[in-house]
């Protein structure tokens, strides 16, 4: 057992298949042994090993092209990861309603897109919705940009390449280099807002969510004629606290 323990502590041939998995996850749906090789710098054989046994266990498909892809046995796990997380979240959710009167929102890097994973709507008549699991362009909602702003700018290239920016109104940016531009400046301020360039007449306020193991973000959305221009001084400050402190219970 000691020689399998790993530099910090953990168990080394656990991160190795870890490693492995989320190079298959950032594979554009497949990819071979030799490719995994290279990425992970494991030797062959031990990668053939691994990836066996997760064939065995159907947490791996091996494809007709002699390939490998994710398998179904990771969905169930996904969903009741989604749950769980979004049961944490739920009273964080519930206090910015009452402390802003808004549409709370929790929102997770889901592949080049991201998922809404819990909410809390506000309690006023008219009043945003999302449905929770749905999946959304980042470069248009708030949430998306703060998820966004998390990531190397390789990673945001490579984002824009598979998903690319399609106009949902007429502010929705649609050109990497504004997108950039923006990107660095919620790095800058530490929070992002969508001014109806998912919807038109809603304003969105998101910061991201320190420390998540995977990128995800805080929001609370509303009509503009509630959630104006000026409101991020009193909405920033009370989504930041939310956001540490639904870090702190979800940490390690």
């Amino acid at each position: 057992m000691a020689a399998e323990q790993s530099a910090h502590g953990g168990v080394q041939s656990v991160d190795r298949v870890l490693d492995l998995l989320e190079l298959m996850a950032d594979a554009d749906g497949e990819t071979s042994l030799s490719q995994l090789a290279a990425a992970s710098g494991l030797p062959l054989p031990t990668i053939h090993r691994l990836v066996a046994t997760l064939v065995r266990r159907g947490y791996v498909r091996r494809l007709p092209s002699r390939r490998y892809a994710l398998g179904p046995r990771l969905v169930p796990l996904g969903e009741t990861a989604g749950r769980a997380l979004g049961a944490s979240a739920r009273p964080h959710l519930a206090g910015l309603v009452e402390a802003l009167g808004e549409t709370a929102n929790l929102a997770m890097l889901d592949g080049e897109m991201v998922v809404y994973v819990a909410q809390v709507p506000s309690h006023h008549s008219m009043r945003m919705f999302t449905e929770v699991g749905r999946r959304v362009h980042m470069h248009s909602t708030g949430v998306g940009k703060a998820v966004l702003a998390q990531l190397t700018d390789e990673a945001v290239h490579t984002v824009v390449e598979r998903a690319g920016l399609p106009r949902q109104t007429p502010r929705t940016i649609t050109d990497l280099e504004d997108l950039s531009g923006e990107l660095d400046a919620i790095r800058e301020q530490g929070y992002a807002v969508d001014d109806g360039e998912q919807e038109v007449g809603v304003r969105c306020y998101a910061v991201p969510v320190p420390g998540a193991p995977t990128p995800a973000a805080l929001s609370i959305s509303g009509p503009d004629t509630r959630v104006d221009a000026d409101a991020g001084g009193r909405v920033v400050p009370v989504l930041r606290d939310a956001a540490a402190a639904l870090a702190a219970s979800i940490g390690p």
